[in-house]
């Protein structure tokens, strides 16, 4: 097994995602605000994975030892400060593409009291399970999976996800919400539209290459380890659709 043929694998869960129905119901600047309320979730757990692979294939301790293979180190650390220190949307700063989402929910009037929550509550040592309390069914579930998979310890099991299920699949299902967002809502958006148009530039054109590098690196020619990338990918997937599926149910709403 090989990339390609994980890329067949999950080729109908995929095609669900970027064709989602969800991306027609954006029709108000309120559907793009919930939306952003509850699609914040995901851009931060992709931080928490992202970290979660960089302490699989890096040293993050003192003293420090070689871990890994040179090749997986530079790709992770790569992708992290691209992730984690991007440029803003001026161009004159810098800050990771989870905090450019908070500004550009601010900039469109999007609740963002939940997230700072859910950070303030993880800063103040309390579980994640408690602090989960209370989301709808879609976004505690998706978040729920991200962890599990960062529970496991596997780097490949991570890498596939973080490859297929997020930085692969971005651009592809960003493209749907750029086209004609900003002429529906002028001014409204510019900053949400700079960190689609980013997702877009970075991760199509280099994340995403240097991502399916790291999958093959850590799945080398074990079958089984080419298998549970697959298997994990899938259930990325078929996540992200549960997920988009909430945000379209009007029934699922934060307590």
């Amino acid at each position: 097994m090989a990339i390609n043929d994980v890329k067949r694998e999950i080729a109908g869960v995929r095609g669900q995602i970027v064709h989602h129905p969800l991306y027609g119901h954006l029709q108000s600047v309120e559907d793009v605000r919930r939306f952003m309320e509850h699609h914040v979730f995901a851009v931060w757990d992709f931080m928490s994975l992202l970290k979660g692979l960089q302490r699989a294939l890096t040293c993050v301790t003192t003293p420090w030892v070689p871990v890994g293979t040179a090749e997986t180190r530079f790709l992770i650390n790569e992708i992290v400060t691209g992730e984690e220190s991007d440029v803003d949307a001026t161009g004159t700063m810098h800050c990771s593409h989870f905090e450019l989402y908070i500004l550009a929910m601010e900039q469109a009037g999007a609740d963002t009291r939940r997230i700072n929550n859910l950070l303030a509550g993880i800063r103040g040592g309390q579980p994640l399970d408690a602090l989960l309390e209370g989301f709808p069914p879609s976004v505690k579930g998706f978040l729920e999976f991200t962890f599990e998979v960062i529970a496991t310890g596997k780097p490949h099991i991570m890498a596939a996800v973080f490859t297929f299920g997020r930085e692969d699949l971005i651009p592809d299902m960003f493209y749907a919400l750029v086209k004609d967002l900003n002429e529906q809502f002028p001014g409204k958006f510019d900053i949400f539209i700079y960190y689609l148009e980013r997702h877009i530039e970075v991760d199509g054109d280099h994340h995403s290459k240097l991502a399916e590098k790291m999958v093959e690196e850590l799945c080398g020619n074990d079958a089984d380890k080419w298998a549970e990338s697959a298997a994990y990918a899938t259930k990325a997937l078929e996540w992200r659709n549960n997920l988009w599926n909430g945000i379209i149910t009007k029934a699922e709403i934060f307590e």
